[in-house]
């Protein structure tokens, strides 16, 4: 498999750590991918709410919108939108993790909206490189948007079912479409250990029992499985 490298057009990685340098090593890692016209700083709020054993560290996407507003690629309903664009992301962020990810005990990788989609990208790409991965208000790519090809960036086939994966939303999420919600209950059900909670009046946001729940999640399928 070849190595992924930095979109030759793509700034240099900018990203927030929760922790001092000299206290990461050793430490489970836990990687936070914002969503659509975010920033890095937009999900590190989340940090006090997660198990303090580990290490967060939240990633800026690559593509400007706006000052302050970044993008992993662009809306799937955009003309721009093409799935090179989506693999161009992954293997930025790729890239970056085998930088840092000897350090650690495990990665585990969290993202909101867009950040879920970026987020279980990287799992479908890498099946056996993570501990966990927690999907917020989120959806999975569907290969269809390749076109009748089909996608052969996502190893699909390599994921066994194993891969722990909590998925919370709120069926009235205004923001994430039926076919995208479709799709994804389709392909969590088959690809990996799902715990789905659904959240009644959070629409397109995060609230504090989700957290709660994401912290016992991180705690029995991350932390005492290691």
């Amino acid at each position: 498999m070849t190595e992924p490298t930095a979109h030759a057009e793509y700034p240099a990685p900018h990203a927030i750590w929760s922790r001092p340098e000299g206290e990461r090593t050793g430490t489970p890692l836990v990687v936070l991918l914002h969503g659509y016209g975010a920033n890095e700083a937009d999900l590190m709020g989340l940090v006090p709410l997660l198990p303090e054993e580990f290490t967060a560290v939240s990633l800026r996407a690559p593509q400007t919108l706006a000052p302050g507003a970044y993008q992993w690629f662009p809306l799937m309903g955009a003309d721009d939108f093409d799935v090179a664009q989506v693999e161009a992301a992954g293997n930025y962020v790729l890239a970056w993790l085998d930088g840092i990810r000897a350090q650690h005990t495990s990665v585990t990788l969290l993202g909101f909206s867009m950040g879920m989609a970026m987020a279980t990208t990287l799992l479908r790409r890498r099946p056996r490189d993570f501990a966990a991965v927690v999907g917020l208000s989120g959806f999975a790519i569907d290969p269809r948007a390749a076109g009748p090809g089909g996608w052969d960036y996502a190893r699909d086939g390599e994921l066994d079912g194993t891969v722990p994966f909590f998925w919370g939303r709120d069926q009235a999420d205004p923001i994430i479409t039926q076919d995208k919600i479709a799709y994804t209950l389709g392909w969590v059900r088959e690809r990996v250990d799902l715990t789905k909670i659904v959240y009644d009046g959070i629409m397109h946001s995060i609230s504090g029992p989700e957290m709660a729940h994401v912290a016992e999640f991180l705690t029995y399928k991350v932390l005492a499985g290691a």
